[in-house]
């Protein structure tokens, strides 16, 4: 093999190893796993660093009854829609302490949505009404994490996958 492709294969086989150790993680389906491709945190960051698209990590954990109500929204259609734009990731915080504490910019409450950079950097200006805890959010009703995900387009100066096609101007009246 020359010498010049040794440096591609290794890199081919890094990304191969990387893309195989992604794995959805656990209780996903709990939190509308069919509709929105949730990823655990080490594969989630790797692909938001990636692709430069930002992350949604929301923390949880099997206990809590809000949680329960609170993954409820994951179900509404704008929701998933707007999923695509990011890396979602779902954490479970008994589970993965270090990470629950790794990522509390405010406390290890949950629910916790935080929406993150691809270079890591929480976003302070993506934030819920709450003062006390502003990564916890409206949980019976979609609207204000819906709110957040069409207000980080702005923040993250994101073009959204999910926007309707542009109309050529034969097609204006």
């Amino acid at each position: 093999m020359p010498r010049a492709l040794v440096p591609v294969v290794c890199l081919l086989i890094a990304i191969i190893s990387t893309a195989a150790l992604a794995r959805t993680p656990n209780h996903a389906e709990d939190w509308n796993g069919a509709e929105i491709n949730w990823r655990d945190a080490r594969s989630g960051i790797y692909e938001s660093s990636q692709t430069g698209r930002p992350v949604i990590m929301v923390f949880h954990a099997t206990w809590c009854s809000v949680c329960k109500r609170f993954r409820e929204i994951f179900k509404d259609p704008g929701i998933v829609a707007a999923s695509r734009d990011f890396v979602m990731i779902l954490v479970d915080g008994d589970a993965e302490k270090e990470l629950n504490g790794a990522f509390s910019p405010d406390g290890v409450y949950v629910p916790r949505t935080l929406f993150i950079d691809s270079e890591g950097n929480v976003s302070d200006k993506l934030v819920g009404a709450d003062p006390q805890y502003p990564h916890s959010l409206a949980v019976d009703r979609p609207d204000e994490l819906l709110a957040l995900m069409k207000k980080a387009h702005g923040v993250f100066n994101m073009t959204p996958k999910t926007s309707p096609p542009a109309t050529s101007g034969a097609d204006r009246t």
